[in-house]
């Protein structure tokens, strides 16, 4: 071997329980690092493994074998011996590694897949605002829409109309708010003019709503007592029913459960997993048919599953993804209900320099080193690392550029 440089020094050997907290402190010293895929096995022994014994020199012979610990994943990286020396720049080794990479530019992305159930995502109850029979519903899997009755009592429709605010109070002439505003909406999209659409109930609004309860077959008093009108997001589809024809209903009492029309996927995660789950992020949803279509996550809810006999409680990260668009809408059509693969991304960077991790060197002087090839010797270089995905880690540092030659183990 040739003479060795002051430079960046691999790790020395330590026993097992020596190099997990050795492991440690290099993750400390090694900034954002992220944890490894589980798929990346280690590599076997690494290439101080592969060394031959040689005859004694003046200069101690250092070999580096760390099991790097990320985040609860372990990414294991081996170091080339080297001798140290007094000279200057990096430390070379006439040696040259078992297998070499090259660093390269391209976009990274942290991934994980989580199954999940294809139906129509969450479902919310419809109870009654107003007491009597109940003498009509409709049927399961019945779809309604905007000014549809949703069911009867005392033979009188309650009907659905758009918004997120639920009914909470009569709207009669007088009152003020977005209440009201929400109702002249609906009754301008059904087709009843006359009135300004604001948050004002005005007489002109009593009389689009004389019209329209004559058109209801309802009593015309100009007033829409609380409970004829149930306010939902959009069309609904009828999931299950909680009453039944006949049944006798108070205020609060539960009539059926609906959801959404489009498909949706529901998917649960461990609370580990939660850092996937951010409102609004794009996934990508595999179908049974290996068909894949965007999602976007609509709803974040926390799930407590109160502990039941010997079963403890759980918590899981419930997700809702929406389908995005007609044509993802259409090809989850066939489906009823159906298991699918759902692809989280929880990081991105573009345009990075990457290694594989296999790579990596845990530096004696603290921090992650690659080894650089150049030619017929190497050296040390400390680098930073960032994100870690599919393998392959994000580095920087002085002297690593695209198309570098770094050392691999066997």
């Amino acid at each position: 071997m040739g003479e060795h440089g002051g430079g960046p020094r691999p790790a020395p050997a330590v026993d097992g329980q020596a190099a997990d907290r050795q492991s440690a402190d290099g993750q400390a010293a090694g900034g954002q690092a992220r944890p490894v895929p589980p798929d990346e096995p280690p590599p076997p022994g690494g290439r101080a493994a592969e060394r031959r014994p040689r005859r004694r020199r003046s200069r101690k012979k250092i070999i580096a074998a760390v099991a790097v610990v990320i985040g609860g994943s372990v990414a294991v990286a081996a170091a080339l011996a080297l001798g140290q020396g007094n000279g200057s720049g990096g430390a070379t080794a006439s040696n040259l590694p078992p297998k070499t990479a090259k660093v390269s530019k391209e976009t990274l992305k942290d991934t994980q897949e989580a199954d999940g159930q294809l139906g129509f995502g969450t479902t919310s109850t419809a109870t009654s605002r107003l007491s009597g029979t109940l003498t009509a519903l409709p049927d399961s899997g019945s779809e309604i829409g905007r000014g549809k009755p949703l069911y009867k009592v005392d033979d009188d429709p309650v009907l659905l109309m758009y918004g997120s605010k639920p009914a909470y109070r009569p709207l009669r002439s007088g009152v003020e708010g977005s209440d009201v505003l929400q109702l002249e909406r609906n009754l301008s999209a059904l087709g009843y003019d006359g009135f300004t659409v604001d948050d004002e109930y005005t007489g002109d609004t009593a009389d689009a709503v004389r019209e329209w309860q004559d058109d209801k077959g309802l009593e015309e008093t100009g007033e829409v007592e609380l409970g004829r009108v149930v306010f939902v997001s959009g069309e609904i589809r009828v999931e299950s029913l909680h009453a039944g024809e006949g049944d006798a209903m108070r205020p609060g009492g539960k009539v059926l459960s609906y959801t959404g029309t489009d498909k949706a996927v529901t998917v649960e995660l461990e609370t580990t997993d939660q850092r996937l789950a951010k409102k609004g992020a794009t996934v990508e949803v595999t179908l049974p048919d290996e068909t894949a279509v965007p999602g976007r996550i609509d709803e974040v809810s926390t799930i407590i599953q109160p502990a039941s006999g010997n079963e403890d409680a759980t918590t899981k990260v419930e997700v809702i993804v929406e389908l995005k668009g007609a044509k993802a809408q259409k090809e989850a059509a066939d489906y009823a209900m159906a298991a699918v693969d759902v692809t989280f991304t929880a990081g991105t960077r573009k345009d990075v320099l990457t290694v594989p991790v296999a790579a990596l060197v845990a530096l004696q002087e603290g921090g992650f080193g690659v080894e650089v090839v150049n030619g017929g010797t190497t050296a040390y270089v400390p680098v930073k690392t960032g994100l870690f995905a599919d393998g392959k880690v994000e580095v920087s540092g002085a002297g690593i550029t695209e198309g570098t030659t770094v050392g691999m183990p066997k």
